[in-house]
């Protein structure tokens, strides 16, 4: 292994230590991986129904396809229903929100995702994935009385999670970032940040930083 590559390893190792002491620290997530995957159903008609009374907009695949520095060849359910979504054909500038209904952070960040959404959407697309979460009604609620509006994908059993590119994902909050051209890496590094958003401008900032782009 070269000496770039084990650094970027110890990077990620180091994130994901940080993710566990101040993401969901206080609240676990269901046990849903290994041989006892869960079946969680995200497409039923109480769950259409549920989400009709929401102003979730669509899931919409993308127009590219998979590249080595984009997001794996992974298809996601759309949550409550719809399209169902390769991700790795998805193109930016995006801001991925990795996020559950058992995530006591999540909740307060879901409402500043969507003031961004609702500023800057037009420059930069806001997508939401429900990320290791066994309770797809819960988490329609949550998003409802967020007022979320931007699109959600549902991971009930972490898939996601360490399919190469992407790296493991011991804790929640967690933000992915993808550029024009797809990729979510640049210089070997997966563009997944661990960090309660507090802030649009935060949240701008990190936009400026990893997407390079000036809101």
């Amino acid at each position: 292994m070269s000496a770039r590559r084990a650094t970027v390893r110890a990077v990620v190792a180091v994130a994901a230590g940080a993710a566990l002491l101040s993401g969901c620290s206080s609240i676990s997530a269901p046990d849903i991986s290994g041989p006892g995957r869960t079946s969680v159903e995200v497409d039923t008609p109480e769950l259409r129904a549920l989400k009709a009374t929401t102003k979730i907009e669509p899931c919409a695949p993308g127009d590219g396809t998979r590249s080595d520095d984009g997001l794996p060849s992974l298809t996601l359910n759309c949550l409550g229903g719809g399209d169902s979504v390769d991700i790795s054909s998805l193109r930016g500038p995006l801001v991925i929100n990795l996020w559950a209904s058992w995530c006591g952070p999540c909740e307060r960040e879901l409402p500043i995702y969507q003031e961004f959404y609702e500023k800057h959407g037009d420059k930069v697309g806001v997508l939401g994935i429900d990320f290791q979460d066994n309770r797809p009604a819960a988490a329609l609620e949550l998003a409802k009385g967020a007022g979320v509006t931007y699109p959600q994908l549902a991971d009930a059993n972490s898939d996601l999670a360490g399919t190469k590119p992407m790296p493991p994902v011991p804790g929640l909050p967690a933000i992915a970032f993808v550029d024009a051209e797809g990729r979510f890496v640049v210089d070997d590094v997966p563009q997944l940040v661990f960090r309660e958003i507090k802030s649009v401008q935060e949240l701008e900032e990190l936009v400026a930083e990893r997407l390079g782009v000036e809101l």
